[in-house]
């Protein structure tokens, strides 16, 4: 026998090493490209739910404005159309209790916004409600 056929080298271990690296590197890059999607979600939501938020104070100072300026107290439902709240819907409920003390009459309006955009179950919906008391006491 001759030395070489003997002593052969192996073939076929850095081809196994090479499939295994490439699949590694492969993950990672999945796993990267996840992370930076979920963080971007998570960044859209927060600014949806900032907007939501000022869409309802919106709702609570047009009604407060309603209420002090003319004691109107009813339901309503606004369509926001200018700046970073535009496209949501926001409705008003209201209710006033008077009370008497003294001499003075004291009216206290109690204001239930809620605004929304988006379609419900949807990815892009979302909604905010707050709720207000105001009173014409000075």
């Amino acid at each position: 026998m001759s030395r070489t056929s003997r002593f052969a080298p192996q073939r076929g271990f850095s081809i196994v090493a090479a499939i295994f690296l490439l699949v590694v590197l492969a993950a990672l890059g999945v796993f990267a490209v996840r992370i930076n999607t979920l963080q971007q979600q998570g960044v859209t939501e927060g600014l949806r739910a900032a907007q939501a938020f000022h869409a309802a104070r919106t709702g609570v100072e047009w009604a407060a404005y309603r209420a002090l300026n003319g004691g109107t107290c009813a339901p309503a439902t606004l369509s926001l159309t200018e700046g970073g709240t535009q496209g949501f819907t926001v409705t008003v409920a209201c209710s006033v209790s008077t009370h008497v003390e003294g001499t003075s009459t004291i009216h206290v309006w109690v204001f239930d916004v809620r605004a929304e955009a988006g379609a419900f179950g949807g990815p892009d919906y979302v909604s905010r409600r707050l709720q207000s008391k105001i009173t014409d006491a000075g």
